[in-house]
């Protein structure tokens, strides 16, 4: 069973290159971004 649901490589890599590359906080992505923290640090 797949529970969850499935993210483009590109939506993962834009996710965290906004953390990684100009500093907001995982908090500041996941939340309007509708994921959770866990998923970004993952």
């Amino acid at each position: 069973m797949n529970y969850g649901i499935r993210f483009t490589d590109e939506f993962k890599q834009d996710a965290v290159a906004l953390v990684v590359e100009r500093g907001y906080a995982v908090s500041e992505v996941a939340e309007p971004l509708g994921v959770s923290t866990k998923s970004l640090y993952t």
